[in-house]
C-alpha cells in the first residue's frame, strides 16, 4: 500500500496506483514485499525542520527515509522535498517526473537495505536507481 500526504505543498496528478504497481515490482525484484510506504511531500523548509529534528542535520536534502521494515516486508515513511525534486530536475536536465521517481525509488532502496554513505554504496545505489527507472520506459 502506498499512501500520499502533502504538508505545505501541492503536487497535482500524483497517481498512487502508479507508485503501488511500480514499487511492488521494485520490492519483488529485491526479494521483498511492499507492505506500507507513506510518501510525505513538503517544502525545503519543512524537510529542513525534519532533518534537524530527527537527524540533527542542518542542511537541505531531497529525501529522509524512516525505516520500519520487519523481515522482508517493506514499511516506512519517505519525507520528500518537492522544492529539491524540482531544482534537482533542472540541474540534472531531466523532467520533474523522472527526478521524483528517482527520489522515491532511492528511498525504497534504503528500505530494502541499501546505503549511500561510502563511494561504493553510492555507486551501487545509483546503479539500482537506474535499473528501476528503466522499468518505466
Amino acid at each position: 500500500m502506498i499512501n500520499i500526504f502533502f504538508e505545505d505543498v501541492e503536487i497535482p496528478n500524483l497517481d498512487s496506483e502508479f507508485f503501488v504497481s511500480w514499487l511492488t515490482k521494485v520490492c519483488q525484484a529485491e526479494g521483498k514485499q511492499l507492505d506500507e510506504v507513506n510518501l510525505v511531500f513538503g517544502s525545503d523548509e519543512w524537510l529542513l525542520e525534519k532533518n534537524v529534528e530527527f537527524l540533527n542535520h542542518d542542511y537541505y536534502t531531497d529525501i529522509i527515509t524512516f525505516d520500519y521494515c520487519e523481515d522482508d516486508k517493506i514499511t516506512g515513511d519517505l519525507f520528500i522535498s518537492w522544492d529539491r525534486v524540482q531544482d534537482n530536475a533542472v540541474v540534472q536536465n531531466v523532467s520533474r517526473e523522472t527526478e521524483l521517481h528517482r527520489v522515491v525509488v532511492h528511498g525504497v532502496l534504503h528500505l530494502c537495505g541499501y546505503g549511500d554513505k561510502s563511494e561504493s554504496e553510492e555507486k551501487l545505489m545509483r546503479e539500482k536507481e537506474d535499473v528501476y527507472l528503466c522499468m518505466l520506459k
